[in-house]
């Protein structure tokens, strides 16, 4: 069974914490952890979204999503995540099938989309902040920041991470306890589309209107 596999579904039998011949295996427990990992960063992120949710009509008479959000920007961000997501799977399947030329593609790919989604993102930030429009203006802005900021030092981990484990790969080979670790950066990239999916209906379609 593959690494991702594992991740992707632990097993679950009525001694699925102790295994047959005494404690579970690593895979089982780096699985099992990051998975509550995972959860426990979409309740963080839950919150801040209804944070939000209360906070975006908190203008103090300043702009709103309305005068600010460029929905063309928000959408090319979306492509460059979502085509990253795809990459990244794609670099998955040619680790497991040992085509090292082709998981350094899609790593290097992976990487430029997210560092792509990273510029678009600060460039945003940068312009509302020289119109005026910083985190201090109003709750709405506050709340704004505060979301889609954490969101990008996701993506910055993300990237860091995927770094480090390319780099890892690249000395130490496709063992498995690094192929681990990039079963749990595939699986915490694709939560972070799902969570940008949802702050792009809420926060940009939404707010754009």
């Amino acid at each position: 069974m593959s690494a991702v596999a594992t991740l992707a579904a632990p097993p679950m039998t009525a001694d699925a914490g102790r295994g047959d011949d005494g404690p579970a295996s690593v895979a089982v427990v780096v699985a099992y952890g990051f998975w509550i990992f995972l959860l426990s960063d979409v309740v963080m992120f839950s919150a801040l979204f209804a944070t939000y949710a209360v906070l975006s009509g908190q203008t103090a008479g300043g702009p709103n999503g309305h005068d600010l959000f460029s929905l063309r920007n928000a959408a090319i961000e979306t492509a460059c995540l979502l085509v990253s997501s795809y990459t990244c799977c794609l670099g998955a399947v040619a680790i497991e099938r040992r085509r090292m030329a082709w998981f350094y593609l899609c790593a290097a790919c992976t990487f430029a989309l997210g560092a792509g989604f990273l510029a678009l993102e600060i460039s945003e930030f940068a312009s509302m902040v020289a119109r005026g429009a910083g985190p201090s203006r109003s709750a709405f802005l506050s709340a704004f920041f505060a979301l889609v900021g954490l969101h990008g030092v996701h993506v910055t981990i993300g990237l860091l991470w995927l770094t480090f484990t390319v780099t890892q790969i690249s000395v130490r080979g496709a063992q498995a306890f690094v192929l681990r670790r990039l079963a749990c950066f595939n699986l915490f990239w694709h939560a972070l589309d799902i969570i940008w999916v949802a702050l792009l209906t809420l926060v940009y379609l939404m707010g754009a209107r």
